[in-house]
């Protein structure tokens, strides 16, 4: 079982050492599957924990946070695909005032080589970390001689159709509705998961009773109306209408992912359920009164059982 833990301050953590991956890890696409699976491998041959070092929130969350960018997987999901991929160890660290400010040698010294005990440190093709981004391969080569502690090592870039995969590739894909391009750049098809929680339950009053998600406050890489499957009820999945967005003709603020399960009757509030996104039906829309909202919601209804009758089952994360 992997263990968790956020603060970068703290005695060794590591007696025997450690292989310590270091990245965003937004989307767990190939990319960061191929660094994980590398430090993972090693730390096998090693005989040594597998640590994987993220942030939370993302870097470019906490200096924009006005205009953060898109997120495409929340923080429990990021720890359970870490952990799913074999690391044994996940610092998912509080990215705020004082770690921006931690320069990236008293990063590399206190967390890596004396926290951690690394022996062994891996990183994507340009990654950078520290004050004002100053760290990178360089100066963890140069920090694991004068330590005598790690060595440092980079992947090469995984290159999909002639261009690197990456999280932003990925935030394209899903906002203009191209499912199956993410899908490849993921190895699975793009789903949300989270717990069921309470509504206003104006879905129900209308003939659509919905599973509701929240999104934790972060800026979701989609929006609109989807064709969907529901993940986490039952044996196999349950296909479902679903809405994500801000629910402009009901005045709603937070974006919240709603899923209308097709032939289904049952309490899910409390359940943890997984949404895979099939395919884009229609943009975000506000309607004149409810009579309107309902016969769309009808037609888009309609048009996701017709679809999804006519698209096979696959496997999503």
């Amino acid at each position: 079982m992997s263990r968790l833990f956020r603060d970068v301050e703290g005695g060794p953590s590591c007696p025997q050492g450690s292989v310590v991956c270091i990245g965003a890890f937004d989307g767990l696409h190939l990319g960061h599957r191929a660094l994980v699976r590398r430090a993972v491998a090693r730390a096998r041959e090693l005989g040594v924990p597998a640590v994987a070092l993220t942030f939370e929130p993302l870097p470019r969350e906490f200096f924009a946070p006005a205009d953060p960018p898109p997120r495409l997987t929340l923080a429990r999901a990021k720890f359970e695909g870490l952990r799913d991929l074999g690391i044994d160890i996940v610092g998912l660290l509080r990215f705020d005032a004082k770690l921006a400010a931690m320069p990236a040698e008293r990063f590399a010294e206190h967390v890596l080589a004396r926290r951690l005990g690394a022996r062994e440190v891996w990183i994507g093709p340009d990654f950078r970390f520290g004050h004002k981004r100053g760290g990178d391969l360089a100066l963890l080569r140069a920090v694991g001689d004068t330590t005598g502690a790690f060595s440092a090592h980079a992947i090469h870039p995984v290159v999909l159709d002639g261009e690197r995969v990456s999280s932003t590739r990925i935030r394209t894909a899903l906002g203009a509705g191209d499912f199956d391009a993410a899908a490849r750049l993921l190895d699975r098809r793009y789903a949300i998961a989270g717990r069921v929680v309470r509504g206003k339950q104006l879905g129900r009053t209308l003939g659509y009773p919905t599973a509701n998600l929240r999104y934790g406050g972060k800026r979701p890489p989609l929006q609109g109306i989807f064709a969907t499957r529901v993940h986490g009820v039952a044996a196999t999945p349950i296909d479902a209408v679903a809405s994500f967005g801000t629910r402009p003709t009901v005045a709603g603020v937070e974006p919240l992912l709603e899923a209308h399960l097709f032939d289904f009757d049952g309490d899910l509030y409390g359940r943890r359920i997984a949404v895979e996104f099939v395919a884009r039906l229609r943009d975000e829309l506000t309607f004149a009164d409810l009579p309107a909202l309902v016969a769309q919601m009808n037609r888009d209804a309609e048009q996701a059982r017709v679809l999804l009758s006519t698209l096979p089952q696959q496997a999503c994360a």
